[in-house]
């Protein structure tokens, strides 16, 4: 398998280290019946609503609820949505959003809502306007004194590391030796070291997964590589923390991984629901447990674990259960599973929209 074929989302070169502002309003329309201040005619309205969300991009990249309870989607080229409840509002590069391509979702201590957008964008929006930050990215050398962080640090993916967001600046932090040349080194081009997903756990540590070098821990002081087993070699698109605080990794290729303790396992070969094929081929398989794009928790402490080519699996310790399509699922292809403050679960899939499970069935998420 070629090192850029391991993920299938386009991750280019940007051809400067500026990101500049843009402000966007957005695209609403309204789902209030009862509010005709806005909509004259809110039956017109109601169908253009629905006439929107059919509209949607089918491939969904990231799912959000923010503090005030409103949902986000994140769509592989359509930009990203949030929806309150009654109106369905739309941010595209029109409106000022660095790309329509939205991998990551998150919100700061301020309320700030933060998007991580194809072309190593970082954009967000304040709850009138979004904005693309616009201070010049500071190159590091990734030495320990760089890497120091605070706890309202937040973290963006990049070609060969990360970004820090530390107000009012952004740096730069990357992963390969300083001697390494500047193509693996460039923040715009993807290299082995490229990070597709971070997580900060309970104790604070960080963890990033990347294209092909397993998965890096910093600890505060130090950075320890974890590549064993199969980790590194094809991409690690997930990672999360359950609530026993074991650390689950997912690679596109070599499955699922437990991190309990000081123990890395590898429950896919340990189950045998490897694909030799695909490791060979890139040929898919359902019925495997190889290329895992997310993995969530559900209120009972069941781990579910969304794959590419076959669905999702549900793993309660002991017993892994496959779901599909033929049980459901809106699609087999699922790139993100999140966990709403109800507890209930979203899937995100590649080509088929959002579909929901509420703890004994899945339905797909539409808007009335």
């Amino acid at each position: 398998m070629t090192l850029f074929k391991t993920i299938r989302y386009p991750l280019k070169i940007l051809p400067f280290l500026l990101l500049y502002f843009n402000f966007c309003s957005g695209q609403t329309l309204n789902n209030d019946p009862s509010d005709t201040s806005k909509n004259a005619n809110s039956a017109v309205a109601f169908k253009s609503l629905n006439a929107a969300i059919n509209g949607i991009d089918k491939n969904i990249r990231s799912i959000f609820q923010d503090s005030r309870g409103n949902y986000w989607f994140g769509t592989n080229g359509s930009g990203v949505y949030r929806y309150d409840g009654k109106t369905l509002t739309a941010y595209t590069t029109k409106d000022g959003l660095a790309n329509n391509q939205v991998l990551s979702i998150q919100e700061d201590d301020s309320g700030t809502i933060w998007f991580g957008t194809g072309l190593f964008g970082i954009s967000k929006f304040d709850g009138t306007k979004c904005t693309t930050a616009s201070q010049k990215v500071k190159i590091t050398n990734g030495g320990a004194t760089d890497w120091k962080s605070k706890n309202k640090d937040s973290w963006f993916f990049a070609g060969g590391g990360v970004f820090r967001y530390r107000k009012p600046s952004i740096d730069y932090l990357p992963f390969a030796p300083t001697s390494s040349n500047a193509a693996i080194n460039s923040p715009f081009t993807l290299s082995r070291y490229g990070v597709y997903c971070i997580l900060k756990d309970k104790k604070g540590n960080l963890w990033f997964g990347t294209q092909a070098e397993g998965v890096c821990r910093y600890d505060g002081k130090t950075l320890t590589w974890f590549k064993e087993k199969g980790l590194a070699g094809p991409a690690v698109l997930a990672l999360f923390e359950d609530s026993k605080g074991r650390l689950w990794f997912g690679n596109n290729g070599s499955g699922l991984f437990r991190y309990e303790g000081e123990t890395l396992t590898n429950i896919t070969i340990e189950k045998g629901l490897q694909n030799a094929d695909f490791r060979a081929s890139e040929k898919p398989g359902l019925g495997t447990l190889a290329r895992v794009y997310s993995i969530n928790e559900d209120p009972k402490g069941t781990i579910w674990i969304g794959t590419v080519d076959a669905g999702v699996w549900k793993y309660d310790g002991n017993n892994l259960t496959n779901y599909t399509t033929k049980d459901g699922l809106s699609s087999n292809a699922v790139n993100t599973i999140y966990k709403d403050k109800n507890g209930a679960l979203w899937f995100g899939t590649d080509d088929n929209g959002i579909c929901k499970f509420n703890g004994t069935r899945f339905s797909e998420f539409t808007i009335q």
